[in-house]
């Protein structure tokens, strides 16, 4: 091998290195692998051409000069195809999948051909004429490439640099096929050829560096651009966060207003309530009155407190000394009546003399949240225990109860401002802020509350604080509590009277689990009607199928536990037995979808609370009288349908009901005289009136209508009708 040969050898090498890394850093760019080819076929040609022939070396001189001859037409092969990728010439598109083969490979092969015949090169070279006179062609085509790529302007810089350069480096390879047949040696052949290789790759590498350099900018711009836009779009954010804000701030300032406004009426009307109820006696409406106005009370005074909260004022001075013993036991005898009331044990350890630091009003709230979530959530004859007791410097109180439970990953959001555990819904159930404001009045005592309770594993939870405790001095005085506590409310053990039933009157179903609304419907409807309550879904169908009333009319609630009232809608509406009884919605829930949903569902109104309860009585006529009229236009279609038996003309829908009244009649051993009563029932005839049709006393008819009612087991009319034409 000649020494310039393997100077161009070790160049290309290193070049080839660099492009593989580069490639691999880079495997999207697909230029990258154009030039590792053409340096791969380039290290191969200039390889074996300085190799082969050799003697030393395995193979014929035949098969040596054939390879070497071999590596000298593919490697210029490859060129039209690079230029055509690489520098996007598509008038070189003949040259790559067609000129080549022609031009450059066909003549190979038969220079093979006459090698292996004559076996003398000289003679073999002569077919070289072929791809010296289409590497001119290639030339004229690339030119034309050229024009096209650049709109026919060639005289702009980079048209004459591109240009220039491509034919320059095009120029050695027509002239290989000159060096070899003049045979001017190896270290012309290689010189110039690879002379043209640097050309083409420095031309194409300038090019790519622009191109890297015009991307580079690009991004930069990029990047301006996007951190302006990030900019840009922050203080949007932090405008829209401060707007957003300000309107969170005035939505809250305004419900706070507003329930500040709603103060100073409720404490009018308890205070006044008070005075009357001491003066005279005191009756079930004053008591849910009084109660609904004390959990109202109740829940504003807790709005408020969570606001004060969240401001970070200040809500009670901790500077007093406060009997923690003295203020339990007096919330503990608060609560005896209504635990008694459920039949719920109410044990309890208290250690005497346990003192704190801290505001009366504080414990007093911690105290009485607690209790009255452990006795509102427990089942009915379960327990709650209550312990208190002081070890060294730390108090430690507890509740705990056999109820329903926390689950483990509810634990932290029952302390969530509004948050409810609402599977298992309670009519007692208040805002979800008890529990909040105990958490911030012990951090305020720098104290812990931890909740023990997982529902899988047992029932019940157990709620523990831990505060610091105070050892009192004898110069130092307590501070004592000058609120009264507020158990829960016991109006839900207001028991109301169920009337007998009268068969004159029409039935409705009131499904609702706040006690204290049932006993309002019932007062104001039992004069009326026969009102009978249920208080979630699941009681309401297991009235409806007893059959023991006939119903005439369902109100219903939605919010309940076990079933609510859309469950309980639909589940009327798709049997036989009930789908008929028209259904009335009376809830809190009043959005424009949940009253599509209950009127999807076959509902015939959906009333708001708070209602007027002269606008629900008027509706109640309104529902009854239509469904009676309704009734009505039946039996009368059954008096006609009767009619025509008589007259001896009937279709087939009057024939089926005729042979049913036959058959009831035949059943019940009706007589004739009764058969021709129940007739006029039908028509909606009084007694006087049927006494007067067949030519009877009314006192006989009155009689008759008894034995009817007897036999067929029914209490009124309607009944009558129902059971005879079924």
């Amino acid at each position: 091998m000649h020494i310039i040969t393997f100077l161009f050898v070790c160049i290309e090498i290193v070049i080839l290195f660099y492009l593989v890394i580069y490639k691999l850093a880079r495997p999207d760019d697909n230029i990258a692998s154009l030039d590792i080819w053409l340096v791969s076929l380039l290290l191969i040609y200039n390889i074996t051409g300085g190799l082969l022939p050799d003697p030393n070396l395995p193979g014929s001189p035949f098969v040596q000069e054939v390879i070497a001859y071999a590596t000298g037409f593919i490697t210029p092969s490859f060129f039209p195809y690079y230029v055509y990728r690489a520098f996007s010439l598509k008038k070189m598109r003949f040259h790559v999948y067609r000129g080549v083969f022609l031009f450059l490979l066909l003549p190979f092969i038969l220079f093979v051909i006459i090698y292996a015949r004559t076996m003398k090169l000289e003679t073999a070279n002569d077919i070289l004429l072929i791809p010296v006179l289409y590497a001119i062609w290639v030339i004229v085509s690339l030119v034309r490439s050229l024009k096209e790529k650049y709109a026919g302007k060639l005289t702009s810089y980079a048209a004459k640099e591109e240009g220039i350069g491509l034919i320059l480096s095009l120029a050695p390879w027509i002239g290989l096929p000159i060096i070899i047949f003049f045979n001017l040696g190896q270290a012309v052949e290689v010189s110039v050829t690879n002379t043209g290789f640097l050309l083409l790759m420095g031309l194409h590498l300038k090019n790519h560096i622009t191109q890297l350099r015009k991307e580079q900018e690009r991004l930069k711009e990029s990047e301006i651009r996007l951190v302006n836009w990030n900019t840009n779009l922050q203080q949007e954010v932090e405008k829209r966060t401060k707007e957003l804000e300000k309107i969170t701030e005035e939505k809250a300032n305004t419900f706070v207003n507003l329930a500040h406004e709603t103060k100073t009426p409720l404490t009018l009307i308890k205070n006044y309530l008070e005075e009357y109820t001491s003066k005279n006696s005191v009756s079930d409406e004053l008591v849910i009155v009084k109660k609904s106005i004390d959990k109202l009370t109740t829940d504003i005074t807790n709005l408020f407190d969570l606001e004060r909260f969240s401001k970070g004022l200040v809500m009670f001075n901790h500077s007093q000394i406060t009997s923690f013993s003295e203020i339990l036991k007096d919330n503990l005898v608060l609560f005896e009546n209504y635990s008694k009331k459920r039949n719920i044990r109410l044990e309890n350890f208290i250690q005497e003399n346990v003192f704190i630091k801290a505001d009366p009003i504080s414990i007093n709230r911690i105290v009485n949240n607690l209790l009255e979530n452990a006795i509102k959530f427990s089942t009915d004859e379960g327990y709650v225990r209550v312990h208190l007791f002081n070890e060294g410097n730390k108090i430690t109180f507890s509740v705990a109860d056999n109820g329903i439970g926390i689950p483990p990953e509810l634990h932290k959001r029952v302390f969530e401002p509004y948050y409810q555990i609402n599977h298992n819904k309670k009519s007692t159930q208040g805002m979800g802020l008890g529990l909040p404001i105990v958490k911030k009045v012990i951090e305020g005592l720098k104290g812990s509350i931890i909740i023990e309770s997982n529902p899988n594993k047992a029932k019940g939870t157990k709620i523990t604080v831990s505060v610091s405790g105070h050892q009192l001095k004898e110069q130092e005085g307590i501070t004592p509590l000058t609120i009264a506590g507020s158990p829960l409310p016991d109006v839900e053990f207001l028991n109301f009277t169920e009337t007998i039933h009268d068969n004159f009157k029409q039935t409705i179903l009131i499904v609702e689990d706040n006690l204290a609304m049932v006993n309002y419907l019932v007062l104001k409807l039992k004069d009326s009607y026969n009102v009978y309550p249920a208080f979630n879904g699941n009681d309401a169908l297991q009235k409806l199928k007893s059959n023991k009333v006939k119903t005439d009319l369902i109100i219903s609630d939605i919010m309940m536990d076990k079933m609510d009232g859309f469950s309980l809608a639909k589940i009327i509406s798709q049997d036989a037995d009930t789908n008929h009884i028209p259904f009335l919605f009376l809830s809190a829930r009043s959005s424009k979808s949940d009253k599509l949903h209950g009127l999807n569902l076959g509902a015939v109104d959906f009333i708001q609370k708070p209602f007027s309860m002269q606008e629900l009585t008027k509706k109640i006529n309104s529902i009854l009288s239509n469904a009676a009229k309704q009734k009505k236009v039946v039996l009368s279609s059954a008096l006609k349908a009767l009619s025509s038996l008589e007259a001896g003309h009937l279709n087939d829908s009057e024939t089926l009901f005729v042979d049913k009244f036959e058959k009831n009649c035949q059943l019940y051993n009706l007589t004739t005289r009764e058969k021709d009563i129940t007739k006029l029932i039908y028509q909606g005839y009084k007694y006087k009136m049927i006494a007067d049709t067949l030519f009877i006393a009314e006192r006989t008819v009155t009689k008759h209508v008894q034995n009817i009612f007897e036999k067929v087991n029914v209490s009124n009319k309607i009944e009558l009708i129902n059971k005879l034409t079924v």
